[in-house]
């Protein structure tokens, strides 16, 4: 692996560590700063907000910058976020650390992506960016249970800390191996917004969005859905964490492999699968045998839909490619929040069993985007 993608790999890592670390450490923070459960769970909200925002403005703002100055100071805002995290003198304090480390991930994640497969040999774009999407796989398989035993021995400030130093370490690493190449030919901000006018963008988009939505709704409420309809005690919880994360490395790099292979076909194929092994999990039920396979499967496909996808964005959006990952990730996000909702109005009513068909369904959708654009890429060019 090369050392630029390896440097950017290392702070996909620490951003991802950072995001989901919380869960982990959410009964200390309540507890220290005198805050209940859910206005702690308000902080994850605060870090995604910041992603939802920061996507699309803060990369339209920083459009005309070189790429060195511009990732030094995206991992260096970062790092002030956990740091100012870790030294909130009050929950108010911590809430605005949050929202500023989540600031700029979107806008890292795209230029990060758009270096490593400018550099990329031709018909190695999806490799690449698995290389990268691997921080992300790592940072939940790993960094967040090392993060959360830090809070749980040194105290919750220790793991914010940590994750600031990390980052730092990393960045000094991303100075010495990313070229400090120029900032994309630009034009006004009008016409980089006009990239969204396209309607392959635009599919590509909400490809990412529904194709995604039904996995991260399962993944919310992994807990419920293991104890109460597959049967495991919570202290077996771990281990299924353990198994989602290692599916999850092993997907990275197969659907890197599939979109370097063919890309469309390859993320319907992938998509549909999703869409079965979701409705696999209501007809489980309790077997605790085929749920734990379940959740590697599940591991698997949610993270081998994610290069490809990403690539998918990359490739119709030519003319703004930074803009449009960026505003991929903030729609992702925006997913995720949907999804935090969806499924607690599914517990609360017909039970969390259901939300594995609901998920499929939502999985379907997602399928039918992907068939629907891959009819237009074969359409007779006139």
């Amino acid at each position: 692996m090369p050392v630029m993608v390896f440097s950017l790999m290392l702070v996909v890592f620490a951003l991802t560590t950072g995001e989901f670390v919380i869960a982990g450490i959410l009964p200390d923070v309540a507890r220290d700063l005198s805050v209940s459960i859910p206005a702690a769970g308000l902080l994850v909200s605060a870090y995604a907000l910041g992603m939802i925002v920061g996507g699309p403005v803060v990369t339209t703002l920083t459009a005309r910058l070189r790429r060195r100055p511009l990732v030094a100071g995206l991992v260096a805002t970062s790092i002030a976020g956990n740091a100012v995290s870790a030294l909130a003198p009050g929950y108010a304090v911590l809430l605005a650390g949050r929202f500023v480390a989540g600031l700029v991930v979107a806008t890292f994640f795209a230029v990060a992506i758009d270096t490593a497969v400018s550099t990329a040999p031709p018909g190695r774009q999806g490799a690449m960016v698995a290389r990268l999407t691997l921080g992300m796989n790592l940072g939940i398989v790993a960094g967040t249970p090392l993060g959360t035993f830090v809070g749980q021995s040194l105290g919750w400030r220790a793991t914010f800390g940590a994750i600031a130093v990390f980052t730092a370490a990393a960045l000094a690493l991303v100075l010495r191996s990313v070229p400090d190449r120029p900032a994309p030919d630009v034009g006004s901000l009008l016409g980089e917004l006009r990239v969204f006018t396209g309607r392959d963008v635009v599919l590509a988009i909400a490809l990412t969005t529904a194709g995604n939505l039904g996995v991260v709704t399962v993944f919310s409420y992994l807990a419920p859905l293991a104890t109460d309809v597959g049967g495991f005690s919570d202290g077996a919880l771990p281990m299924l964490l353990v198994l989602y994360g290692t599916g999850a490395v092993a997907g990275n790099f197969l659907g890197g492999w599939l979109a370097d292979k063919a890309l469309m076909p390859s993320l319907a194929g992938l998509l549909a699968v999703l869409a079965g092994a979701l409705a696999a999990g209501w007809a489980a039920g309790g077997e605790r045998g085929p749920a734990a396979v379940l959740f590697f499967a599940l591991g698997l496909l949610a993270f081998a839909i994610v290069p490809g996808m990403q690539t998918r964005v990359v490739g119709t959006a030519q003319a703004a490619p930074t803009l449009a990952v960026a505003v991929n990730a903030s729609g992702f996000q925006l997913a995720a929040a949907f999804a935090g909702w969806l499924g607690g109005r599914l517990i609360d009513g017909p039970g969390p069993r259901s939300i594995y068909p609901v998920a499929a369904a939502l999985t379907i959708a997602g399928l039918l985007i992907a068939l629907y654009s891959l009819h237009r890429d074969h359409r007779p060019i006139r």
